[in-house]
């Protein structure tokens, strides 16, 4: 026997992977104990189930990034109102320094 190891690419392992799931599928579609047109309707069913899933994720996230950018627009007038009081105190200050 040789003891060489033996090394997968990452291509390979993903390739294999895709082979065995495209395999698995037509296997379960041929196997299958319904009719090809309840099949066709289940996956519609489906289909359309994770089509609205994928919608109403996608509205939370839109709602969340919304919120998010609220927060982030509130943070920089509120930073940046900090700095123009602090660059007018400063501007005071070295007139103060300058009058004296």
């Amino acid at each position: 026997m040789d003891n060489r190891e033996t090394q997968c690419s990452a291509s390979a392992v993903v390739f294999a992977l895709l082979g065995g799931t495209v395999a698995g599928v037509v296997a379960g579609l041929l196997l299958a104990p319904k009719s090809g047109e309840e099949t066709r309707q289940a996956m519609k069913g489906y289909a359309k189930r994770t089509e609205e899933e994928v919608l109403e994720k996608a509205k939370e996230a839109r709602a969340a990034l919304d919120q998010i950018i609220e927060r982030g627009e509130h943070f920089i007038a509120k930073k940046t109102a900090d700095a123009e009081s602090a660059f007018k105190a400063g501007g005071e200050a070295m007139k103060d320094m300058m009058d004296k």
